[in-house]
């Protein structure tokens, strides 16, 4: 018996010759920006409360430390008993408030390199999950950019915000505590330097965490790289920088991190290709 049949006529619209092609089709970035959100939503919350913690402690205590100055400022005159106490009450109670938050400002990049990046990439490779991934039409570099630059840019756009905000909330401290906008731990909150020093911590987790394919081994290696990062450039590099006046230093620094992280970036997704299999 001879069956005769028919080609399989394509759907409304399609081009000819698409009609055969099979697989999942490429998953748009729209949808890379919510998968990146449902595996990584701990994080990104996180990152948002720690940031609205610290925008409301700066704007709250730092209205009060620059209510306490300006009236030590106007105090006449200023050898006098009243005058001395404000100073005294300043130079404690405040100075120790503005130094506990300038530590804290200091010690996120670290944390965001310690938790923030090994697991990004790590944790996929290390319970295998990424074989599952990379074959709902994602890819593993589509998947590891997405993730990189999109949690890379929420935690750079809040350090930036938090910079510009504890530029204002230590000003004061400045003057009464004899400290300048060139001293290291002054000049690294500063928001273009300390938005790009906190990209760099990221990149730097996430490369030690797809290089090791383990989560805690990287967050151990992650800070003391850091650390080393950060000392090296406190110590040494600034003194060869090739500009001296403030902005032009900040804009130098920040160029070289992110040329950093941009390397780190691309060693990230090197290792990703060729270590995943």
């Amino acid at each position: 018996m001879t069956v005769f049949t028919r080609p399989a006529r394509p759907a409304p619209g399609a081009r000819p010759g698409r009609a055969d092609r099979t697989g999942p089709r490429p998953v748009a970035w729209p949808g890379m920006l919510w998968v990146t959100w449902r595996q990584h939503r701990g994080l990104l919350v996180s990152v948002l409360a720690v940031f609205v913690a610290a925008v409301a402690s700066m704007l709250v205590y730092g209205q009060r430390i620059h209510h306490d100055y300006a009236i030590l400022r106007a105090c006449r005159p200023a050898a006098s008993p009243a005058c001395q106490a404000l100073s005294n009450y300043f130079d404690s109670t405040d100075w120790h408030l503005g130094n506990y938050l300038q530590v804290a400002v200091l010690a996120v990049p670290v944390l965001l390199a310690m938790f923030a990046g090994p697991p990004v990439v790590a944790r996929d490779l290390e319970n295998s999950t990424y074989r599952y991934a990379w074959t709902q039409g994602i890819g593993r570099v589509r998947w590891t950019v997405a993730k990189l630059v999109i949690i890379g840019a929420a935690v750079t756009i809040a350090a930036f915000a938090v910079g510009q905000l504890f530029a204002w909330f230590f000003a004061p401290f400045l003057t009464t505590e004899q400290l300048t906008a060139y001293t290291p731990s002054v000049f690294g909150t500063r928001a273009v330097a300390y938005a790009a020093w906190t990209l760099t911590a990221f990149c730097l987790g996430a490369f030690f965490g797809t290089l090791m394919r383990r989560i805690l081994p990287a967050m151990a290696i992650t800070p003391v790289a850091f650390a080393a990062l950060a000392a090296l450039a406190w110590f040494d590099l600034r003194r060869h920088y090739p500009v001296k006046t403030f902005w032009p230093m900040q804009f130098f620094e920040a160029g070289w991190l992110l040329t950093l992280s941009a390397a780190l970036i691309a060693a990230t997704i090197w290792l990703v290709r060729r270590r995943a299999d």
